[in-house]
């Protein structure tokens, strides 16, 4: 994974772009040795952005199911 990543890395426009994509790598392997499927973290991140942001420590790859609002809870609001 890390050579193809290297080789992916040449097609990079800018700088920012390069950081950009070795972040995503960085939480995309996070989450195969925490044993979470990453489109389903980054899914959740996503849905949840302002509960990640003010909680951060809670949604981390190994623990973010535990941080999820239940869905009874989030019908009942």
């Amino acid at each position: 994974m890390a050579i193809r990543n290297r080789k992916n890395a040449y097609f990079y426009k800018t700088p920012h772009g390069a950081e950009v994509g070795d972040l995503f790598m960085s939480l995309i392997h996070t989450c195969e040795l925490a044993g979470a499927n990453p489109f389903e973290y980054l899914t959740a991140l996503q849905q949840h952005a302002d509960l990640a942001a003010t909680q951060a420590s809670a949604w981390m790859p190994w623990n973010y199911r535990d941080a999820m609002p239940s869905r009874a809870s989030a019908a009942a609001a």
